[in-house]
């Protein structure tokens, strides 16, 4: 079965997608950009991964999980040279039990953000 999963707490969709989908025993998210729920970005890519995935750990508990069940993500960046600054924010939400991660630079982001993170989590 398919479950689609919104909460207020993250930025809503900003085109025809669901912010994440439980699927059997995980939970999909869409990719999340570092803006809050009002849609305003904070300055740095710092602060924006923070951003980014406190909107991810937002959707999580929607869903029913955690960012403890994270097994996936992928992390999007507007500019590689700002890598070791968003993984110094990301390596905070792990605690030692870091899920397998894909980094890449993309030409650019939507909403002309520095980050965007997905995730996949179990959803028990």
């Amino acid at each position: 079965m398919k479950k689609v999963v919104s909460t207020k707490k993250a930025p809503g969709a900003i085109g025809p997608y669901s912010q994440a989908i439980c699927a059997g025993p995980f939970v999909f998210t869409s990719g999340q950009l570092g803006m809050n729920a009002e849609g305003v970005f904070p300055a740095t890519v710092e602060e924006q991964t923070k951003q980014s995935l406190e909107n991810v750990k937002a959707i999580l508990e929607a869903a029913g999980s955690s960012m403890d069940k994270v097994v996936k993500t992928t992390v999007f960046l507007a500019d590689m040279n700002d890598f070791a600054k968003m993984n110094g924010v990301y390596a905070t939400y792990f605690n030692g039990q870091e899920p397998a991660r894909s980094a890449v630079q993309v030409a650019r982001l939507p909403k002309d953000g520095k980050v965007e993170i997905e995730v996949v989590a179990l959803a028990e």
